[in-house]
């Protein structure tokens, strides 16, 4: 099975609420979600790494989730459609991102060659959390500790306070909860950066 065609079985299987049917049609149809890089330059530097870092961090954030130390001490519990929408959603603000290109390196025999490469256009610099928040509560509802945990995704590697990525992942737990996942897909699952 593809990613795309994982992808799109969790979320036809998990994601329910009014305006899912839309959101997806957005997703295959009206954007480059499926296309698209995780990055220009680290994890998922080529195309269809979004999609693949986004079933990465779903996976993660499941396997999280089903610890009994997450469970009974930390009371940690969400159901099926939340942590499919935090996790395969988290990063819709790379819509639209990415543009192909080159760049040159120099290859083993000492000559430069150029290569395939992507940059990174921002058409709505809104942020990161907050412009996949923005995006996906224009399709879904999102519940607050949803929308806080997709805003604060990026914990303490963001370019916020860190008093107040502290502040979230107390007051919303599933913050941190993505946060951690997202950061297990990016530098374990899918290794090293790219030069």
């Amino acid at each position: 099975m593809s990613a795309r065609e994982e992808f799109i079985e969790i979320f036809k299987a998990s994601i329910h609420r009014d305006g899912a049917d839309a959101l997806l049609d957005f997703l295959e149809n009206r954007s480059d979600f499926f296309s698209a890089p995780a990055s220009a330059k680290f994890h998922g530097a080529y195309a269809g790494g979004l999609c693949e870092h986004s079933l990465n961090v779903y996976h993660c954030l499941a396997d999280y989730l089903a610890r009994p130390r997450v469970q009974e001490l930390y009371g940690l519990e969400y159901d099926s459609e939340t942590v499919a929408v935090v996790s395969l959603l988290h990063d819709a603000c790379k819509i639209g991102c990415y543009k192909p290109g080159t760049r040159n390196v120099k290859g083993p025999d000492g000559k430069w060659q150029a290569v395939p490469t992507f940059y990174f256009e921002d058409p709505l610099p809104y942020g990161h959390g907050e412009k996949s928040v923005y995006i996906v509560n224009g399709f879904i509802r999102l519940s607050r500790e949803e929308a806080m945990a997709i805003r604060w995704h990026m914990g303490f590697s963001g370019t916020e306070d860190a008093r107040t990525v502290g502040q979230a992942f107390q007051q919303f737990p599933l913050a941190f909860a993505l946060a951690t996942a997202d950061m297990e897909a990016t530098y374990f699952l899918e290794g090293e950066p790219q030069a």
